[in-house]
């Protein structure tokens, strides 16, 4: 496999830079880490449907049993089967009740409360000491938990690898891969460690570089985008190249070409969310298996063709320079031989 040149000037990811970390806290705001007990925060509330609910929606009698929750809250309850009327789990939120109905509502922690726990998973380190680690992270992990990730994402397994994870902002990330993109990333330990990394990496004195899989044939050796990434206007899941947006500046460097695909070296100047993705889609060139901008399933891969694969930085604590390359995982592995050897 070809590797890409090594850059000149500091690079970026393909997600957004986190920036000067906020005050020290735990996650969850206690002094404490995390509870991992999933029925830590259970609570059984009961009443009898009186005169003034008879004939009201579950939904809405359920606001006055537990009006400190939201009414969305309260019918995902129902929804996971979290409600009973008369000792039987309800299923309709527009049920009408009657008087007399034994209403009980078994309030549980809301999604995002559970967000920032511990969760053990396996954590592929390639360096690790007191004040920092780097790791390659699969493609399928979610770096920090979101809407419709709320578990199971990378912030969880730091909070399990070491406890000292609880009491960093972010858990110590201080930036972040996409969901589906694999490779090499750097976390923090202390705090110290945390805040030069995500100076270091402002100044844009981290260098990241990335393999990428392209639809067409593209007809430059080398090529520097340097176009304004802003959120789509019409899509608010995308982001695209906008005249108003921030500074964005992509390099790329052409490795090989083959049929209608070519394989890219690429060094990020910014780090604006999706940045590869967009620029690449927005030269017409959308990356192998990039559903979301345009790029078609193909050399049988089933995630975007991008994958994390140097590392350089100086260590924020002792300051020697740290050098870090990790090969793609096999599935980008053989699509970039089809590429870069057919």
């Amino acid at each position: 496999m070809v590797a890409p040149a090594a850059p000149a000037a500091a690079g970026g990811d393909d997600g957004a830079d986190y920036r000067e970390p906020p005050v020290p806290s735990s996650l969850d705001g206690t002094d404490d880490p995390p509870d991992s007990d999933d029925t830590v925060g259970h609570e059984l509330r009961e009443l009898t449907v009186d005169a003034a609910l008879h004939g009201q929606r579950l939904d809405k009698a359920l606001v006055t049993l537990a009006p400190e929750f939201s009414r969305n809250h309260l019918q995902s309850l129902v929804e996971r089967g979290h409600v009973c009327i008369d000792g039987k789990v309800a299923e309709v939120v527009a049920r009408k009740l009657r008087a007399g109905q034994s209403l009980q509502l078994e309030l549980v922690p809301t999604e995002e409360s559970l967000a920032f726990r511990p969760q053990p998973m396996a954590l592929d380190i390639v360096f690790e000491d007191e004040h920092l680690l780097v790791l390659d992270k699969p493609a399928g992990l979610v770096v920090h938990p979101a809407a419709g990730n709320w578990s199971g994402t990378l912030l969880n397994g730091l909070l399990a690898h070491h406890a000292a994870a609880a009491l960093l902002p972010r858990a110590g990330i201080v930036h972040r891969l996409d969901k589906d993109t694999s490779g090499l990333m750097v976390v923090g330990k202390t705090l110290p460690a945390v805040t030069a990394l995500s100076r270091a990496i402002a100044a844009r004195e981290v260098h990241r570089h990335y393999l990428a899989l392209a639809h067409g044939r593209v007809p430059w050796d080398e090529r520097s985008v340097d176009a304004a990434i802003a959120r789509d206007p019409v899509s608010r899941v995308r982001m695209a190249v906008l005249a108003s947006g921030k500074p964005a500046r992509t390099d790329l460097q052409c490795v090989a070409r083959a049929a209608a695909y070519s394989a890219l070296a690429c060094k990020l100047h910014t780090g604006r969310t999706h940045q590869i993705r967009v620029h690449l889609a927005w030269l017409g060139h959308p990356l192998v298996a990039d559903l979301l901008y345009g790029g078609a399933l193909a050399l049988g891969l089933r995630r975007q063709a991008l994958h994390a694969a140097r590392l350089r930085l100086q260590h924020p604590i002792g300051g020697a320079w740290l050098d870090f390359e990790r090969l793609p995982p096999a599935d980008f592995s053989k699509a970039w031989a089809q590429v870069t050897q057919g």
